[in-house]
């Protein structure tokens, strides 16, 4: 598994010291960019702004062929359930291009993830 952490944030939040590989970049443009480039598919776990931030970027990249990434929400104990249901609406409205629902896979329990592996 690889990290990517910005410099600034490297002193600041907790690190996993188990990873195989950690690099610091300069921004978190530069470490959004990585991620894209070295993931094979994204799993988002309950989080914060910077999350939200990442989530948004991911699907909208997606749904405008930047990327064609698999998206899997790990929505246990119903954390995403909010954010779901405003996708939908912004679907219903008419906000989005097709469904949403091909671009993201929701996830319950983190055992569900093994199907798709």
């Amino acid at each position: 598994m690889i990290g990517i952490i910005p410099k600034m944030l490297s002193d600041l939040e907790h690190q996993h010291h188990g990873l195989s590989e950690i690099t610091v970049v300069d921004s978190m443009h530069v470490r959004k960019q990585m991620l894209y480039e070295k993931c094979d598919a994204a799993i988002i776990l309950p989080g914060g702004y910077g999350t939200m931030d990442e989530v948004f970027e991911m699907l909208t990249w997606n749904q405008l062929s930047i990327h064609d990434k698999k998206i899997f929400f790990m929505n246990s104990g119903g954390f995403y359930d909010h954010l779901i249901a405003h996708i939908k609406m912004m679907e219903a409205e008419n906000f989005l291009y097709g469904n949403p629902e091909e671009k993201m896979t929701i996830l319950k329990e983190p055992e569900e993830l093994l199907a798709y592996l």
